[in-house]
């Protein structure tokens, strides 16, 4: 019996393996869109001719907030008959735009992150 266990043990100790994995949602904000928003002069008609429908669409005292977004985010996994590590990395491109009463965008806010995101493959701090 004993014969038997040692390399069924060895066998459980070096059986492991590495994944790495990557996924996107929604779909790319490009700076050319961003830039051609204009405070004051682009309407809420032509935000969705060249934006499509919001992701997410909110209601602030009167004014309507499009939010547009996209998430990346990448994962490294260590994984081991016994147990499994992994270190998951999320971040976003988001998109904000206000639109007044009359349907003229009053504001914009944009951010784009994904572009820094790593794959950070140790689970335990950095």
């Amino acid at each position: 019996m004993r014969r038997s266990a040692l390399p069924l043990t060895i066998m459980m100790l070096t059986l492991n393996a590495c994944a790495f994995s990557r996924g996107t949602l929604g779909e790319e904000i490009k700076t050319d869109t961003i830039n051609a928003i204009k405070k004051g002069v682009t309407t809420r008609t032509e935000i969705l001719a060249q934006l499509g429908a919001p992701d997410r669409l909110l209601q602030l005292n009167g004014r309507d907030l499009f939010q547009y977004y996209r998430y990346d985010a990448k994962v490294g996994s260590l994984l081991l008959i016994i147990a499994n590590f992994s270190r998951v990395s999320v971040k976003s491109d988001d998109l904000f735009v206000i639109i007044n009463r009359e349907g003229i965008v009053e504001e914009v806010i944009a951010s784009k992150r994904t572009d820094r995101l790593d794959f950070r493959f140790w689970p335990f701090g950095d």
